[in-house]
């Protein structure tokens, strides 16, 4: 047969429930977890010696302190230690280069950081495996302020200098650092731990600027003074990417009246005598109308003129939210205006006298909730400070550092806090001069400071800034050529660059790279061109960053500055770099030259890290600086929730591993398990951690060394380097399965590809329990036990099992290198010293694609099927079997699994699991009474489809008439005292 054969048939039910594994086998036996089975301890009798159970050293499970001990008694044994150095020093054709995200330096390692590290480790194996020559530094964020708030504790700023700040901080992210490090290597994530990268290091601090001073020279970062967002609490700028929306947020919500001083001419034609109108603004920021300069329009939408039901008083509301404000007002102006008809309007401001803002079309204003009519305040709005760039509005702050109301916002709200009596204050303001028509509570999503979870303002601030609009189309265009897992995140990313006009990278904090700028003492005017910026990074790169405060300043002045200018003009800039530019250069200071194969970090870093990167990289080599990007989820509980001290239910990793103070609470899991919970979750979507899931993982990875076990007993002795058989002389039924574990091994290579270690487990657990356990191991026992040891059919079994062990052992590596080299360890074929994780990725060969196998031995299957059907509940090797089959294609294939019209120990009698076999092309006339009559049919398509044969056939099982043998147990001795002729040829070879 040269061709590939088609079928219909698959193998998912080949045995009948009713069946167990040893039906048609020895009792003497082993069950596939590689237990003994009972019967193994009775029935053989005398012969029990001479039957080949399975012998190992290798343990079915381990628990508590033993499981502890070997993890750790593994990783030094199999060099884990050693192992990144090892393959970054051997020849490989490719470099996979794995781009770690540093994770922050500000406490204890978490579950969070398990998913990401874990995730990234399992790719990084599976690469070097391949033999490809990996990359990975990991790093550490070390700068910022929570990490200088954390330093500090109860001492706070006060009377400390910047380098005392900086110390303390320094050494309190080191400290979080060293907790990490060690929980990261104890996962057994591979890589060069003596060679980690972080950021407040001098030479990545340089790299840094290096970025810094080619974005300056392009004009890409600039200083000015506009609208950001301000934490109070923290007293510092942020950016995007530094706050977190609370959607629960409750703001005090307001309808307020602006009277028109001046009506638009093109309206005031058409209202006619109805007399004067206000128009109706709604904010849910009350505190900012004291900074008012100007009323929206949307210029397509259509307005109408209403009147109040609580007095005579005229409002002027967008027609589509009429519906909104029907409740306060009842239609009055039947023929509603155009936008464009409502410009020169001019409105008097409702609580500062004789000032009066103009009416100004603008296309920010939407129709979702309000009036359609939007009270502008550009000193407190981000598009509110877009129309005063448009229309040279004034943009004054009204608003200080610490969110409280200055003097320029008027003795009756000065030193008030905006966020609270202050807002207060102004709705009473309002609703004295009678410009308050309704108050009411909002809830709705607002930005808080990531850090002290306490609510931010946005307040105009002189800070630094970088152009987002002059890179976002760049951007756009070269991560359009980033390949993004899940694909669905993709329009995140690009919703988080669309929605980001500029970038303030500037903090006002002590703890970070500070901005190589000097100010003028008189003038303000900044110093900073690229002879001190290369003049300051020169020197931290050699110093590190605190010499900004260390040095005189004519020494961080360069001398071709100093020729110009005299330093005692001059001061130090005192604000640092925004983190995410710390971060987001990383590439620069890690990846050199190179790009990332790929970005790996959870789904906050969409707007963080992923975009400071892709903007910076951006910026200065025109490119992303990864290929791709793989996005995941976050951690929760079992039951949903977010993890909380206050809830009681975070999961801490290093309980995960030791166990807790009581073990029948929290068991000691070892690192396996807990690596197996990050692979077997769908990392797309919120992963859930809890004892459910911990258990579950647990015995997934117990019966998985039930089956290891299974496979190493049974290789006891066989050496494969000298005795293994050609897959050309095999069984059918081993070659069928050498067939199967290619399969196997290309799918498992093609998840991993995909970052798919959820599908891994998924093929390898399909391989196991239906290849494996309820098919090929249930089949071969008799030949595996009860054959002459050295026998071509055993030597044919141990060959596949040894190359199943093999093949299973480095598709699961990736993910339980710990068990991957314990089996290792166990298997036969190494030479002392070997390791796993140092001799490649699963060995299969084209060899084992044979045409018309699969056929064969699938046909074989649908016939065994048929006749398991017509016995249920009953012993399969109690029958004889006569098989008719119509000549043609099918016979033949069947034929090639027996060479005799009739055989007890042919191979097509091993598939059907019965006593006996005959295959003929047509059923006996005297078949007895009691024969059980079967029949199907077989789908063969040859040459994809060209030629189609449905092949019919026929099944009669009669009970047979032979007795069991003492020895294997089969039904095929002429008497129960007498061993079988297969069992007395090897009683006789071995006295």
């Amino acid at each position: 047969i040269v061709a590939r054969w088609g079928t219909s048939v698959r193998r998912g039910a080949l045995l009948h429930p009713a069946l167990s594994f040893n039906t048609s086998r020895c009792q003497n036996v082993s069950s596939t977890d590689g237990t003994v089975h009972p019967a193994a301890a009775q029935g053989a009798g005398p012969y029990r010696d001479s039957v080949l159970l399975p012998r190992t050293e290798f343990p079915m499970k381990l628990t508590g302190q033993n499981l502890i001990d070997r993890e750790v008694q593994i990783q030094q044994e199999c060099g884990f230690a050693e192992l990144y150095s090892w393959q970054r020093e051997r020849k490989a054709k490719k470099e996979y280069c794995l781009h770690d995200g540093p994770p922050y330096a500000n406490g204890d390692p978490h579950v969070g950081h398990a998913l990401n590290k874990i995730l990234k480790d399992i790719q990084n194996r599976f690469e070097m495996l391949r033999g490809k020559q990996v990359h990975y530094v990991p790093g550490w964020d070390c700068h910022g302020l929570p990490i200088e708030l954390k330093a500090l504790g109860e001492l706070g700023t006060s009377g400390l200098s910047p380098l005392q700040i900086r110390q303390k901080a320094r050494e309190f992210a080191e400290g979080a650092i060293a907790r990490q490090r060690a929980a990261f290597q104890r996962w057994g994530v591979m890589a060069d731990w003596d060679k980690c990268y972080y950021t407040f290091d001098g030479t990545y601090e340089a790299a840094q600027l290096k970025v810094f001073q080619d974005m300056h020279s392009k004009g890409l970062i600039y200083q000015d003074y506009k609208p950001v967002f301000w934490s109070p609490s923290s007293r510092t700028a942020l950016a995007e990417a530094e706050l977190e929306y609370n959607p629960q947020h409750v703001s005090k919500a307001i309808y307020a009246t602006f009277a028109l001083a001046t009506l638009p001419p093109k309206m005031a034609e058409a209202v006619g005598e109805l007399g004067s109108i206000s128009v109706l603004v709604w904010t849910t920021q009350p505190w900012t109308i004291p900074a008012n300069q100007a009323v929206c329009f949307m210029p397509n939408a259509q307005y109408s003129v209403v009147k109040r039901r609580d007095s005579s008083q005229l409002l002027l509301v967008a027609t589509e939210h009429i519906n909104i404000v029907m409740s306060l007002c009842h239609f009055l102006f039947p023929s509603p205006p155009p936008g464009t008809e409502l410009e020169g309007g001019v409105c008097q401001h409702p609580t500062i006298p004789r000032k009066e803002v103009p009416l100004l079309p603008a296309n920010f204003v939407t129709m979702g909730k309000g009036t359609g009519l939007v009270h502008t305040a550009p000193a407190h709005g981000m598009e509110d400070y877009s129309v005063a760039s448009h229309f040279k509005l004034s943009v004054e702050c009204i608003v200080d550092e610490e969110g409280r109301f200055t003097e320029l916002a008027g003795p009756e709200l000065q030193s008030l806090s905006v966020m609270g009596e202050g807002n207060d204050a102004v709705i009473s303001m309002l609703k004295a001069v009678g410009s308050l028509v309704k108050e009411e509570e909002c809830v709705h999503s607002y930005p808080y400071d990531w850090r002290s979870k306490e609510p931010v303002v946005i307040r105009p601030s002189k800070q630094w800034f970088i152009d987002i609009a002059s890179l976002k189309d760049k951007a756009k265009e070269v991560l359009a050529k980033v390949r993004v897992i899940p694909e669905s995140a993709r329009g995140s990313l690009l919703a988080h660059l669309d929605r980001r006009p500029y970038w303030c990278i500037s903090r006002q904090r002590s703890w970070g790279v500070p901005i190589p700028v000097f100010y003028h003492k008189e003038t303000g005017e900044p110093l900073i061109n690229k002879h001190t910026v290369s003049h300051v990074t020169q020197l931290f790169s050699e110093k590190g960053s605190d010499c900004w405060w260390e040095l005189p300043l004519e020494s961080l002045l360069p001398p071709e500055v100093l020729k110009k200018v005299s330093h005692l003009n001059y001061e130090r800039g005192d604000d640092v770099l925004d983190i995410w530019f710390d971060s987001g250069t990383s590439w620069a200071a890690v990846l050199e030259d190179s790009r990332a194969d790929v970005y790996v970090e959870g789904k906050d870093q969409i707007g963080g890290w992923f975009q400071s990167s892709l903007l910076t990289s951006v910026a200065v080599q025109k490119r992303a600086p990864y290929k791709a990007l793989m996005i995941h989820d976050f951690v929760i509980s079992e039951k949903g929730e977010k993890m909380s001290k206050s809830l009681g239910n975070v999961v801490d990793p290093d309980t995960v591993i030791h166990g807790g103070e009581d073990p029948s609470v929290s068991p000691a899991y070892g690192v396996d398990v807990l690596r197996w919970w990050v692979a077997e979750s769908n990392v797309f979507s919120e992963v859930q951690i809890g004892p459910n899931v911990l258990n579950s993982a647990r015995d997934s990875i117990n019966k998985l060394r039930n089956t290891l076990k299974f496979l190493l007993g049974n290789l006891q002795g066989f050496d494969p380097r000298t005795q293994a058989v050609d897959p050309k002389e095999m069984h059918y039924i081993d070659q069928y399965l050498l067939h199967l574990l290619r399969n196997y091994s290309m799918k498992m290579t093609d998840a991993y590809n995909d970052f798919g270690a959820g599908r891994a487990i998924r093929l390898l657990q399909a391989f196991i329990t239906r290849d494996l356990s309820k098919f090929y191991f249930s089949i071969i026992k008799d030949r595996l036990y009860c054959d002459p040891e050295d026998s071509l059919g055993r030597r044919s079994c141990q060959t596949v099992l040894e190359e199943i062990l093999d093949g299973v052992t480095r598709s699961i590596a990736p993910i339980l290198p710990h068990l991957a080299e314990e089996v290792y360890l166990h298997a036969p074929g190494h030479n002392e010293g070997e390791t796993m994780f140092r001799s490649g990725w699963i060995k299969s060969s084209p060899v084992w694609r044979r045409p018309g196998l699969e056929e064969a031995v699938e046909g074989a299957c649908a016939i065994r099927d048929s006749f398991l059907s017509s016995i249920p509940g009953r012993n399969a090797a109690e029958y004889e079997l006569t098989i008719e089959i119509e000549p043609g294609l099918l016979f033949e294939l069947i034929e090639s699994l027996q060479d005799e019209p009739t055989s007890s120990y042919s191979q097509l009698t091993e598939l059907m699991m019965s006593s006996q076999t005959t295959l003929t092309s047509a059923l006996p006339r005297d078949l007895p009474a009691d024969a059980l009559i079967s029949n199907g049919s077989f789908l063969i398509n040859l040459e994809g489809g060209v030629i189609r044969e449905d092949s019919a056939y026929q099944v009669a099982a009669v009970p047979t008439s032979m007795a069991r043998c003492p020895r294997c147990r089969r039904y095929t001795s002429s008497s129960p005292d007498c061993p079988c002729p297969r069992c007395q040829t090897i009683l006789t070879r071995a006295q």
